[in-house]
């Protein structure tokens, strides 16, 4: 298990008034902060989303990885695509980042997966924070709707080369957004960004133990 770098710190909070829970990382000198916005069955102690927060705090960005719904919300489905609710839930965490001491200075990005990158877009298009920059990893911009117009900030879409139904519906949300805008794809990848070669060691070794 990879040692806390002596040059970050990890705190574990609460965000009111719904009380979601989230884990606020704060490399020394950091230089911005991302939010996260995850997309369906995925939460703060998802291994990927730990990997892509390390990563960004090794590069001096502080994270918040964060709930966006209650344990009893959750289990309902309906909330996990109800971007209007997700995109209120980061707009409660933006504020608590604009309010708290460690982090109120900082520049403010969002980091959306999944039904989460709408929600970032839909936050975003409120415009009651200044946001510098979104990201959306394998993400349904499609269905921030009418909000894609509205948005400001530059925001990248990342998609891989083998989910090709999310890529059209990413390239169709690009000719909507009117900010500075890029569509990257990586070769390969799938929707959850596994490579070919890993998800056929994953099929092989299902099919082994079966």
């Amino acid at each position: 298990m990879r040692e806390k770098s002596p040059r970050e710190r990890m705190r574990t909070i609460t965000i009111p008034p719904v009380g979601l829970k989230g884990q606020l990382g704060l490399p020394i000198g950091a230089k911005g902060i991302v939010l996260f916005a995850h997309g369906s069955g995925s939460g703060r102690l998802s291994p990927r989303n730990n990997f892509v927060t390390q990563a960004l705090r090794d590069d001096g960005l502080a994270t918040l990885l964060f709930d966006l719904l209650t344990v009893d919300e959750a289990r309902d489905r309906r909330n996990v695509f109800d971007i209007q609710l997700l995109a209120q839930r980061l707009l409660i965490a933006t504020a608590w980042v604009r309010q708290d001491v460690e982090t109120h200075d900082l520049a403010v990005g969002y980091f959306g997966a999944s039904t989460g990158a709408a929600a970032a877009l839909v936050a975003e298009a409120a415009h009651e924070w200044p946001i510098a920059a979104i990201v959306s990893r394998g993400g349904r911009p499609d269905l921030a709707g009418r909000a894609l117009s509205a948005v400001e900030a530059p925001t990248l879409l990342i998609v891989g080369g083998d989910d090709r139904e999310v890529f059209a519906l990413n390239r169709a949300a690009l000719a909507k957004l009117r900010c500075a805008k890029q569509l990257v794809i990586v070769p390969g990848a799938t929707h959850l960004f596994e490579d070919r070669e890993r998800s056929r060691r994953l099929s092989s070794t299902r099919a082994a133990g079966s």
